[in-house]
């Protein structure tokens, strides 16, 4: 793991060294093929998420021969990300298992608090400067590592930064290297979550991406004005608004969540239900949760950017689609397995209408993407085969992304949970909305929400909206 130092200052943040780790073990995985939902991603850029923790009690050297030594390790269970792309002579591209490495960077920012990082209104600027590959975009990995981990030292903690080439990894396997990577540091002695290289599912195409010769660029302006929040939701505030959508009389005890979570389980393929458990989830017609908070989202927005009533307005949602196909994807297949649902409505029809009909609208797309409206969507794909076009073309759009199942805060890498989760500038445009898990867990759920300033300055005047975010009400 060749070491160079640095002393490159960059804002708050001042670069001290870089080095290239390499798999402990060299791979014994062949060329991975990029399907039909990594293909996609070439054109946006590396995934940039990233853990804040408190100082530990050993020293910062230790902590940085650790973390090296871990990554390495780690890496034979993930040898694409230690890989490069390929684009072979018919054009397919593939991710070479060369053990070619990993960037790790360590950087220090002593002047920065812990406060300084979840203290104001806003996302502050320096926390960009935590992520390597700042605005790389994923088709780079042909040249590029795959992965890059940023190490940075503040006055009283310390952030991991990661950013992972989003052609390889989806917010699934994202995770699950992140949390695999803590389990290593924790010298655990066997990890949890195995991830599956498998590449035999209607994913895998022969339909051919035909790309520019430089590559394909991000398809939004990058310097656009934005401002970026985090809006808070305690599991209390979560249930009060799913009560208000569902027109049930709120009652805070433990019973009213027992559907939902039954629900939730019965997505995630790594839980197997009872018969009489899946009948009770398929018998209630309840908008869960997180639709309610999409929907109250959804209508605060559109009031914000004041549309005329016959503006048609869109909410995409991220979709897993392992679970969704017959025969499954393993839950731990490693790639994109993602597709985007749009909903669309006009800003008349979501204002008018009450919070459950706008989140029955979600609810109803979420629901009917199943087996045959993947399939479908993998046939239209490959009958014009082209890159995402991720942004806010009509200035109408919301785009969610994360969520908040993702175990963001299981890691631990041996001194205790993260105090809170950041991202990077990737891939923000107005109306990009990430949704994270709240720290408290319990159901509270953190968004990250990615507006123009006039639109976020609407949505902080919202009564609707504000009244159900933490310390709001």
């Amino acid at each position: 793991m060749p070491c160079s130092a640095m002393s490159k200052a960059s804002g708050a943040v001042t670069l001290v060294s870089k080095c290239t780790i390499f798999p402990s073990k060299k791979s014994s995985i062949p060329d991975l093929k990029l399907s039909v939902s990594d293909l996609p991603m070439l054109s946006v850029h590396y995934i940039q998420k990233g853990c804040l923790f408190t100082r530990p009690s050993f020293s910062i050297t230790h902590l940085i021969s650790l973390l090296k030594l871990s990554l390495s390790q780690t890496l034979t269970h993930f040898p694409p990300l230690a890989g490069r792309l390929l684009t072979d002579q018919d054009g397919y591209v593939y991710i070479s298992c060369n053990d070619a490495g990993v960037d790790f960077v360590h950087a220090t920012a002593t002047n920065i608090f812990i406060r300084d990082v979840i203290g104001f209104l806003d996302v502050p600027d320096h926390v960009k400067e935590f992520f390597p590959f700042d605005r790389t975009v994923s088709y780079q990995g042909h040249f590029s590592p795959l992965l890059a981990v940023q190490v940075t030292e503040l006055a009283d903690g310390v952030f991991i930064g990661c950013a992972v080439n989003h052609s390889v990894t989806d917010g699934t396997s994202f995770w699950n290297f992140f949390n695999t990577f803590a389990e290593v540091s924790r010298s655990v002695k066997r990890i949890t979550r195995q991830p599956n290289f498998t590449r035999n599912s209607i994913f895998i195409s022969n339909a051919v991406l035909k790309l520019p010769a430089n590559g394909p660029e991000v398809t939004f302006n990058v310097d656009a004005p934005l401002r970026e929040r985090i809006f808070s939701f305690s599991r209390e505030s979560i249930q009060r608004l799913k009560a208000k959508t569902n027109n049930q009389k709120w009652n805070f005890d433990e019973e009213i969540n027992i559907v939902e979570l039954m629900a939730k389980q019965s997505n995630d393929p790594l839980i197997q239900l009872s018969r009489t458990e899946k009948a009770a989830v398929n018998s209630t017609a309840e908008i869960s949760s997180f639709q309610s908070l999409c929907a109250l989202l959804w209508r605060a927005v559109t009031r914000a950017r004041k549309f005329p009533s016959s503006k048609m307005t869109t909410f995409r949602m991220a979709v897993n689609c392992r679970h969704r196909l017959q025969s499954k994807l393993d839950p731990l297949y490693f790639g994109n397995a993602i597709q985007s649902i749009p909903t669309y409505t006009s800003a008349g029809d979501v204002l008018s209408h009450d919070l459950h009909w706008c989140a029955e609208q979600l609810n109803k797309n979420v629901k009917a993407h199943d087996n045959v409206m993947v399939r479908k969507f993998v046939e239209d794909w490959e009958k014009d085969p082209r890159c995402f076009p991720l942004g806010n073309f009509d200035g109408a759009m919301l785009t969610m992304g994360s969520s908040p199942r993702f175990p963001m805060y299981d890691n631990d890498f041996g001194w205790g949970r993260p105090v809170a989760i950041r991202s990077g500038r990737a891939n923000k445009f107005d109306g990009k909305i990430s949704a994270f898990p709240g720290r408290e867990g319990g159901g509270s759920v953190d968004l990250e929400v990615v507006l123009s300033p006039e639109t976020m300055n609407g949505l902080e005047l919202d009564t609707e909206f504000m009244q159900y975010v933490s310390g709001e009400y």
